[in-house]
């Protein structure tokens, strides 16, 4: 190991020496100003590259084993950069827009558009064709007056009247030379000038003397007919155009960064009102402001701390900073990006009254299920698609503002698939459903008498007994032919399996849930119909305008794949149907007016909620598509139920009490009973209704009642006891006593 020599020890231990001297010495007279000074640039050591970066390691290292409370800690590695991932990694996140528009990749919308091009020029084309004799009578009359015009106009020119007001200016300032001068150039000009008017007179006349003698009929009148209409358009008014537009094309105001500034500043956020403040935006676009469909399209990034819920909450006092209609203005948030990423549609009309494209099946076209269908258009004019098959539905909103016509709409399409099997209550009792139900439906039913509910309540036990059957047949089908264990397009097509689609629209859905007698087992049966029922091809539509716990229950609106909210009140109802903390998200049905009927926060076909506008289809236009839907049904041979006349069986309509039968099936003298034992005793007092029902399904049926099963004792056909779920009969009858006396409360 090399050792030092003696002088660099010597040399070191002077200078330690006289370094303690100085410490003792009581102390040196700082400059408080540079020791700021260069305690703020070593703040930035690692921008400087003249830096020591071991003195400032040095200097943490003693301040923190001193203790001292000014002591500076290293949070940030050297090698950290504040410009993000590398090129790669930016490259590799980078977003991609796409070469060819979103409408032109689309077959649909480039029909929708070439559609509204060839009826607006059709439109303006016969406008002006009819009005076409009052134009030519028009310029006729005012031929007169552009002659005059005419003739007054090249006198004028002739005369070089427009330098006149030059030559008198120089007489009033009695500039000769200057007056001489002008003078001699008038002179010049109306010589030249008068040349080519007589010779344009000479060649004029000389041209309709040739065409008098020599030029057929037709050329004359054409000829004297275009000099007629050059001499009206000439002589035409400035307040009274002779053609007028056709179409009054929108005069929407372009949108610009100004404008967007100036709206998200008359908004009150602090941040945003402060970075203008200080002279800066206060909101940094990320993208080109352009031209998106109707309207126009902006997207940036709000200031920090800023989500594009308190833009969404001031919705109305931005659409006034726009100047546009408040059904104009929809800011939306981008669910891909943080919290603060706004974008900003503006349109050129409100949504509301903006005339929409005609609906694809309106005159034509049958629907495949299992394939998406357009049932409405976005705030840009485009088509949005739904598949009914694999969801189950809820729509709420206040009374009008559309939500029965969407249930109505969404029935429309499934009776237009000739397969599908409809079950249609209106429990509001108005006949809004009738279109659908009395011409394609296989149960129907509209009204909230005591029948009505019974008639119900037998369909949905009997489709729960259907929901039972297909989940046996798909399990036992192979793999190969089901392997998704769901069924399929395929499937659906053939009758001997009997899995075609099963769809029910349920209009005022709460008078099912909140019946006194009948709504806890509807509540058990529905649940079961939106867990399990997609799967096995039944659909389950529900609407309400009480989109509260009671009337939509938790069971219900927690696993409904599609959500359609209309305008609603309040942050519970838009959460019931929209999905639990959807309003903190941003996605807020309470910001439509009441003029917005029809509009809709939409929720499915696996895209985050959009706002969506859902085709107008009234009474009679319904009626109409559902007989074309009754034709198509006739003649595949799948009309049956309802719509033929066809009622239920007696013992099926006029419902069944479950507590009832098993009081009637388990005697007094047998306190308890297996479970195993009581279903197969409903199964044969009433085997249309209890056949295939095994223990766990009459345990699912008690619960809604509150009567629970379980561990009894019993004994087995040869003698051996044994414990299995079973149920109490003194549980059932004291279910049944206080039903009655809450009814006969009721």
């Amino acid at each position: 190991m090399n050792q030092p020599d003696d002088n660099e020890l010597f040399n070191r231990l002077e200078a330690e020496m006289t370094a303690d001297r100085s410490a003792d010495s009581g102390g040196e007279v700082v400059d408080l100003a540079k020791a700021r000074s260069a305690r703020s640039e070593s703040a930035d050591s690692t921008a400087r590259p003249d830096a020591d970066p071991s003195a400032d390691f040095v200097s943490d290292r003693s301040g923190a084993e001193s203790g001292g409370p000014t002591a500076r800690r290293m949070v940030d590695q050297p090698s950290a950069k504040a410009a993000g991932p590398g090129y790669l990694g930016r490259l590799l996140a980078a977003q991609r827009r796409p070469v060819v528009p979103a409408w032109l990749r689309s077959v649909a919308e480039l029909k929708t558009a070439s559609a509204w091009v060839a009826r607006h020029y059709a439109h303006s084309l016969g406008y002006h064709a009819l009005r076409s004799p009052v134009y030519a009578a028009r310029l006729t009359l005012q031929a007169p007056t552009g002659a005059a015009r005419f003739i007054g106009g090249t006198l004028r020119w002739v005369a070089d009247r427009e330098g006149e007001p030059v030559r008198l200016a120089a007489v009033r300032r009695e500039d000769a030379a200057e007056y001489l001068k002008l003078s001699r150039q008038r002179d010049g000009r109306v010589r030249l000038r008068t040349l080519v008017s007589v010779l344009a007179m000479v060649i004029g006349v000389g041209s309709a003397l040739a065409l008098y003698v020599l030029a057929p009929d037709w050329l004359q009148v054409v000829s004297v007919g275009a000099v007629t209409m050059a001499l009206g358009f000439a002589g035409r008014k400035a307040d009274d155009p002779v053609i007028h537009k056709a179409v009054e094309l929108p005069t929407a105001v372009k949108l610009t960064s100004d404008i967007v500034l100036r709206a998200l500043g008359a908004l009150g956020i602090p941040a945003i009102n402060q970075a203008q403040g200080k002279g800066r935006d206060g909101f940094a676009f990320t993208a080109p402001i352009t031209r998106d469909g109707p309207g126009w399209r902006a997207e940036g990034d709000l200031p920090y701390g800023v989500t594009v819920t308190d833009v969404m909450d001031r919705r109305e006092r931005l659409a006034s900073g726009l100047r546009r209609p408040l059904g104009c203005v929809w800011p939306e948030a981008v669910p891909d990006e943080h919290t603060g990423r706004l974008v900003l549609w503006v349109g050129d009309q409100d949504m509301s009254k903006t005339k929409a494209p005609a609906w694809p099946l309106a005159k034509s076209g049958t629907v495949d299920l299992f394939k998406p269908a357009a049932f409405a258009t976005d705030q840009r004019g485009r088509w949005v698609d739904i598949t009914l098959m694999y969801i189950a539905g809820v729509i709420g909103a206040i009374p009008r503002m559309g939500k029965t016509f969407l249930l109505r709409l969404l029935m429309l399409l499934a009776a237009l698939d000739p397969r599908a099997e409809l079950h249609t209550y209106d429990m509001k009792g108005t006949g809004d459903l009738d279109p659908v139900g009395e011409a394609v439906a296989y149960r129907h039913r509209a009204g909230e008498d005591e029948e009505d509910f019974e008639y119900a309540l037998a369909d949905m036990r009997e489709v729960r007994g259907e929901l039972r059957r297909r989940a046996k047949v798909i399990r036992s089908l192979p793999r190969d032919i089901c392997p998704e264990s769901k069924v399929t397009s395929e499937l659906a097509d053939k009758p001997s399996l009997g899995l075609h689609p099963i769809v029910i629209g349920v209009d005022e859905c709460q008078k099912w849930f909140e019946h006194p007698k009948y709504g806890a087992e509807f509540e058990e049966i529905c649940t079961d119909l939106v867990k399990r029922g997609p799967a096995t091809g039944i659909v389950l539509l529900l609407a309400t305008q009480r989109p509260d716990a009671k009337s939509l229950p938790t069971g219900i609106s927690a696993n409904a794949s599609a959500r359609w909210c209309l305008k609603v009140m309040g942050q519970l109802e838009n959460d019931m149907v929209l999905g639990t903390s959807s309003y903190k998200r941003g996605v807020r049905a309470t910001m439509f007016s009441w003029a917005d009927k029809g509009i809709c926060y939409f929720v499915g076909e696996g895209a985050d909620a959009r706002i969506v506008r859902s085709v107008f289809v009234d009474a009679v236009e319904a009626e109409r598509i559902a007989l074309r839907a009754r034709a198509v049904r006739e003649k595949a041979g799948t009309l049956a139920g309802y719509a033929l006349g066809q009622e239920p069986e007696v013992g099926a309509s006029t419902g069944y009490d479950l507590l009832t039968d098993i009081l009637a099936v388990v005697p007094a003298e047998e306190p308890k009973v297996w479970s195993e034992t009581v279903v197969a005793r409903l199964a044969e007092l009433r085997p249309e209704v209890y056949d295939g029902w095994d223990p766990e399904g009459l345990a699912a049926a008690l619960k809604p009642f509150g009567v629970s099963t379980a561990q009894v004792w019993g004994r087995t056909e040869s003698g051996k006891g044994a414990n299995r779920k079973g149920i109490e009969r003194a549980r059932i009858t004291a279910m049944i006593a206080e039903r009655d006396e809450n009814r006969d409360a009721g």
